[in-house]
This record gives structure tokens, sequence and C-alpha cells, in this order.
């Protein structure tokens, strides 16, 4: 078995509300990111997937394949978008990196063919991010 990577970018704006708490207990929370005006990241998104090498085209995937996936299930959906107001699994839960990284997963399991997904790595900032393995779905 091997892993291989793929890197993908988007940019997005959200913030952070909890509808239960009050507007000073939001901010108390979560500071600056409560401002419901939002704010905007460029993510990083890598996408680990695991399987056999391909003895014929010396491959794991497609990386074309892997990129269009990536693309159609990720990229065109987040990128240029208010996460809180326009990606629907949004809606229910609060747009941080590391529920990313769980919506992400949730996304793209299951659709890369003759690979498993391994890890979904989710880059906030280049000194921020949340990796999740798949544990518990």
């Amino acid at each position: 078995m091997i892993l291989l990577t793929r890197k993908a970018d988007f940019s997005a704006a959200h913030f952070y509300w909890n509808p239960a708490w009050s507007e000073a207990e939001n901010a108390r929370v979560f500071g600056k990111c409560s401002n419901r005006n939002s704010h905007g990241h460029n993510y990083t998104l890598e996408v680990t997937v695991a399987g056999e090498i391909d003895p014929l085209t010396g491959f794991v995937v497609d990386l074309k394949l892997l990129k269009d996936i990536i693309e159609r299930e990720v990229v065109d959906v987040y990128d240029h978008r208010h996460l809180n107001h326009e990606v629907p699994e949004f809606a229910t839960m609060q747009p941080t990196t590391e529920n990313m990284a769980i919506a992400i997963w949730r996304r793209l399991d299951g659709k890369i063919p003759n690979a498993k997904l391994h890890r979904i790595r989710v880059y906030e900032m280049p000194e921020l991010f949340a990796d999740f393995y798949g544990e518990g779905l």
C-alpha cells in the first residue's frame, strides 16, 4: 500500500456564532470570529488516498480523475462562498477547520475509485490545520 496526496486551494468566508448564546457570550468564546459580517481565509486542502499501485499505469489513482473529484465535490462548492450561508452542511454546524475536515471527508468518501480515503487535512492558514482520518463515521 502507498499513500498519495493531492492539494487544492479555495477561498471562503465564515463566522462563528451559537444562536443559543447572547452576543456577549459569542464574543467571549469566539472573539473576532463572532463578527457576523464574517472574515475570510485562503484554505489549502490535502486529500490523501491509500491503495495499491496499478502495475500497468504505476498509479494508485488517476491523478486527473482525483483532481476532478476534488474540484467537483469541494472546490466548486466552497470556493468564494460564505460557508455559513451558502454551504448546506454548515447550516447546522460551525464552519471551523475541524468541522470542514469532517464535512470534506463526507463529501469525498466512497467517490474515489480504486483507492481508499486516508486523510483530509484542511489548512486555514499556514500555521493552523486540522486532520481527519474518518474515525467515528
